[in-house]
């Protein structure tokens, strides 16, 4: 059986004889890890899970990211494989960003965990309330979604 797989580089050769512990300080598979599950990371990736968008329609559907963090965002996840960028030659300029198939896995696994998150949402406010309650204060930035740390 023949694999769709392009012939490995020498880089993706080297790579396949590494073992990635996202644990161990000097794994290179964090800097992915905090790529994905960052703020911005994980709710760009979420909504280019519906499709290819331009840079401003997705500016609009995460709602709050400013213009130098989207672009940033978008370098990042296009760096690690999981955005693909295409420039098309229009004037004025057009750029649409998509998931690449590495980034529809990631994105897939995203999405059911912010899923999770917003179905069980009800207990985690029961449990922030308990918790404020208990210690007397209330975490500065509740009411905003912006709890303390």
């Amino acid at each position: 059986m023949e694999s769709d797989r392009a012939t490995p580089t020498g880089a993706e050769t080297a790579h396949d004889d590494l073992a990635f512990d996202v644990f161990a300080r000097v794994c290179p598979s964090r800097g992915t890890l905090e790529h994905i599950t960052g703020k911005w990371g994980g709710l760009t990736l979420g909504a280019l899970e519906q499709g290819s968008l331009r840079f401003n329609e997705l500016r609009r559907r995460v709602d709050g990211v400013s213009e130098k963090m989207l672009s940033q965002t978008l370098h990042a996840l296009e760096r690690d494989g999981l955005v693909h960028r295409e420039a098309q030659p229009t004037n004025p300029p057009r750029v649409d960003y998509e998931l690449t198939p590495l980034g529809h896995a990631v994105a897939e696994r995203l999405l059911a965990l912010i899923g999770l998150v917003e179905e069980r949402m009800p207990e985690v406010l029961t449990a922030q309330a308990r918790y404020d309650e208990e210690r007397g204060t209330a975490v500065r930035g509740a009411a905003t979604g912006r709890g303390g740390r």
